[in-house]
């Protein structure tokens, strides 16, 4: 049976199916009638072969416990050293409900209420709120942005905030979120090797590991021996083949210490099997999703290059920041000359836009929005469209 789902140019209504992208504007404060490019989930249908095996499933009529038998782990194996020349280890997995929620588990295991923990400003917000809410303290070693137009690690002030700040557990994004970067191995080296020198334990989000556009992903835990024995690698179907609402994780710590505390946590938070749609829709992805993948990595190549040069050659005063990975552009407004929180009320109210303001991802992102753009290329277009009449009437 081939693949039936890679015409990415249809526009499917996902209104009133419970999204909330599309169905929860009111409640989140926007306008009724926004048009949504805000949450990171694609408008595009999966694989068709997820979809059968869903279907197939749920005919069976019964949805009691569940769990992954040895097919599983050899086919997300596979992916993984395919893609990113990663050999994992049956005992390192660990599955849970979504990254985010990973990272709330290691906050816990691995440090203690008062305790800080690093990351890198401006990145997704929930890595603030797991820290915070959980009684940590968030310390930040701003990302630069440079005349290169690409962000890039301050590896002094880095080094520096973990001694000060006596830091014992990093939040690393790659492909960082929201801006795009695809770290070097030189970069990742680099902090690495502070991290192992002040025993700090790096949690690295790698959510995003399938879409790279510039360079080359590397995995972490897998440059160094030393960093495996000090990592915890998240990662996850779910942006890879738009699976957000299945609920499901691959967390791998190759370290049996760490994996014990992390595991207690599971434990303590009543964590046990996950439900089996996520677990079917895994490895069915894993195992058939490849033309379909990249058959969408192209499209979203296609819908990056396109929002480039229609920003350059329409949108004066924005800048897209270099993009190398993820399918969310960082749109730089402050060159307009107009107030940047103006800007942003009229995104809203007068382009009907929701994008993702810049500032809840960190002071340092004021001034700045971030915009999906995996999604049909005529309503990306017409989000542009939108765009550039906004800028156009603020000028006048």
């Amino acid at each position: 049976m081939a693949e039936r789902n890679l015409n990415f140019d249809e526009v499917t209504d996902r209104k009133n199916t419970r999204s909330l992208k599309y169905d929860f504007a009111r409640q989140r404060g926007m306008p009724e009638d926004v048009l949504p490019f805000w949450v990171a989930d694609m408008d595009f249908k999966t694989s068709s072969y997820i979809e059968d095996a869903l279907v197939e499933r749920a005919r069976h009529g019964i949805f009691g416990y569940s769990e992954v038998q040895k097919p599983y782990f050899e086919i997300l194996r596979g992916w993984m050293k395919r893609h990113h020349n990663w050999n994992i280890q049956e005992r390192w997995l660990i599955k849970t409900p979504g990254v985010v929620f990973a990272l709330a588990m290691a906050v816990k295991a691995f440090t203690e209420a008062g305790d800080c923990v690093m990351l890198q400003l401006p990145v997704y917000y929930p890595f603030t709120e797991v820290i915070e809410d959980n009684g940590r303290k968030v310390v930040s070693s701003d990302l630069v942005l440079r005349e290169d137009n690409r962000y890039h690690i301050d590896f002094e002030d880095f080094e520096r905030k973990i001694v000060e700040q006596r830091i014992k557990l990093f939040f690393l994004c790659n492909p960082h979120n929201p801006v795009g970067r695809v770290w070097t191995r030189e970069e990742l080296v680099t902090l690495g090797d502070i991290c192992r020198k002040h025993h700090v334990i790096v949690v690295s989000d790698e959510i995003h590991q399938d879409f790279v556009f510039k360079g080359k992903h590397l995995v972490f835990a897998n440059l160094k021996k030393e960093y495996e024995d000090m990592s915890v690698t998240c990662t996850s179907p779910s942006k890879t083949f738009n699976l957000a609402g299945m609920l499901l994780s691959n967390i791998f710590i190759p370290n049996s210490e760490l994996r014990h505390k992390f595991c207690k946590q599971l434990t303590a938070a009543g964590t046990s099997q996950l439900g089996v749609m996520g677990l079917v829709a895994c490895e069915t992805a894993y195992r058939k999703g490849e033309e379909w993948y990249q058959a969408m990595l192209s499209y979203v190549a296609d819908n990056i290059a396109f929002t480039k040069k229609y920003v350059e050659e329409n949108l004066r005063g924005v800048h897209m920041v270099e993009h190398e990975g993820t399918y969310l552009v960082w749109l730089d407004f402050r060159g307009t000359g107009f107030d940047v929180d103006e800007v942003e009320r009229r995104i809203i109210h007068e382009a009907g836009l929701w994008l993702d303001s810049g500032k809840i991802f960190g002071k340092c992102g004021r001034g700045f929005q971030r915009v999906n753009v995996a999604c049909p290329r005529s309503v990306l277009s017409e989000a542009l469209d939108r765009l550039k009449r906004m800028l156009l009437n603020f000028a006048n």
